[in-house]
């Protein structure tokens, strides 16, 4: 299936790893421009490279910014005042009991997972409706609407992307511009991958992640952690023409994880 994203220019915050290096990597195989964003020049010259040999001939732009800061997000714009499509898929998250959380974790988790995205919408999203075109997608994550109690402000601003994406989308009533959402389950990331090693130190990795799965996520249907491919090619599409129909969606990519019809 051919996406018709030759030569649109594609922004992902922070694609040098994880998810977001997949989302560039499966947006450039489709000929897609892809801006590579990272807090460090040499974590972004990294990335590129590995995405270079996955996909010889990659178009690729470098961009260090850290998106998580209001200082970062302004140095984004002024580097790429436009976009064809924006990839909001900054985020962080850590394990911590409701009790334990102060209010800086709370305020920190807030900046780099919502307010992230909140600036650069904020931006881009304006142009794309002035020119009639354009896609915005938010990466969330099934604790947006599962919550976990020891990540209740992680689950908090993915919640609050929900939301967010919904509003967004709104705005863009009648033109050929959309704004979705896509809420991924556990995915097999390099800090979910260290998560797991630390719940289950005294075994190997795939006889830990079955446990991780069985104690930590027993409603998963597939049983396993995703592989970030499988996250950015659903990305891909929803980045593409071909879902034009599609806006103000939350998309669940979570292996069934969640036990609701809608």
């Amino acid at each position: 299936m051919h996406l018709r994203l030759d030569g649109k220019l594609v922004l992902v915050t922070a694609s040098t790893g994880g998810i977001g290096e997949a989302i560039a990597t499966s947006l450039a195989r489709e000929g897609a421009r892809v801006i590579v964003n990272g807090r460090s020049q040499a974590s972004v010259d990294a990335a590129i490279a590995r995405i270079r040999v996955a996909v010889p001939g990659a178009l690729l732009e470098p961009l260090a910014a850290d998106n998580g800061t209001a200082e970062g997000n302004a140095a984004t714009v002024r580097h790429f005042p436009d976009v064809d499509i924006l990839v909001n898929n900054l985020g962080i998250f850590n394990a911590v009991p409701f009790f334990e959380l102060s209010d800086a974790e709370w305020t920190d988790m807030f900046q780099v997972n919502v307010m992230s995205g909140v600036r650069l919408s904020r931006h881009y999203l304006k142009r794309m409706i002035a020119r009639n075109e354009g896609r915005v997608l938010f990466v969330s994550s099934e604790s947006g609407v599962s919550p976990d109690p020891d990540m209740a402000h992680y689950s908090a601003t993915k919640t609050t992307q929900l939301s967010l994406s919904r509003s967004l989308a709104q705005l863009t009533q009648g033109t050929n511009v959309s704004v979705n959402t896509v809420l991924p389950g556990p995915t097999r990331t390099d800090g979910v991958v260290q998560l797991v090693k630390n719940l289950f130190p005294d075994v190997p990795y795939a006889e830990a992640e079955r446990k991780f799965m069985h104690e930590n996520r027993p409603n998963s249907l597939i049983a396993r952690l995703m592989a970030p491919e499988e996250i950015a090619d659903a990305v891909t599409f929803l980045a593409s023409p071909l879902s034009s129909a599609i806006n103000g969606a939350a998309i669940r990519l979570d292996g069934g994880l969640v036990r609701t019809i809608v």
